[in-house]
């Protein structure tokens, strides 16, 4: 009966938790929201089946971390630069049918990754048809065609 009272609880908490912090959350996971879904999952475990960790201090990690996700989010959007930092900015691919190798390298992507986009989302069949590929800071590649 214990275990069932713990997970209504951790669900309850989570999802209050959740809808307090906004629809920002949820979205699109960025690397940080990525690392914030895997310490929630943790922490929620460990209040779940652990022995010697308590609700209550699963509830105050869950609301430090969604706070700092909270706060992280609020410093992007007052500063361009912290925005950059922390998510990246969008990266240039192919440029006018045109591979540009060195970026590809970089962001370890190859011509067949772009092709699939390509494909996948404008039904273009070769990269002389790409006009830009744009690699988001969601890791999507975005298609232009000419």
């Amino acid at each position: 009966m214990d275990a069932v009272l713990r997970a209504a609880a951790v669900y309850v908490l989570l999802l209050i938790v959740l809808r307090a912090s906004g629809r920002r959350t949820l979205g699109e996971l960025t690397a940080f929201d990525f690392v914030l879904v895997l310490i929630i999952g943790e922490a929620t475990q460990q209040a779940l089946v652990g022995r010697g960790y308590s609700l209550t201090n699963a509830a105050v990690v869950i609301v430090t971390l969604v706070g700092l996700d909270i706060v992280i989010s609020l410093v992007k959007r007052r500063w361009a630069a912290a925005d950059r930092w922390i998510d990246g900015v969008p990266m240039v691919l192919v440029e006018d049918g045109r591979p540009l190798k060195d970026r590809m390298r970089k962001a370890r992507v190859d011509e067949a990754d772009v092709m699939a986009a390509a494909r996948g989302s404008r039904g273009l069949e070769r990269m002389s048809q790409v006009k830009w590929a744009v690699l988001e800071t969601s890791g999507e590649i975005s298609i232009i065609p000419k």
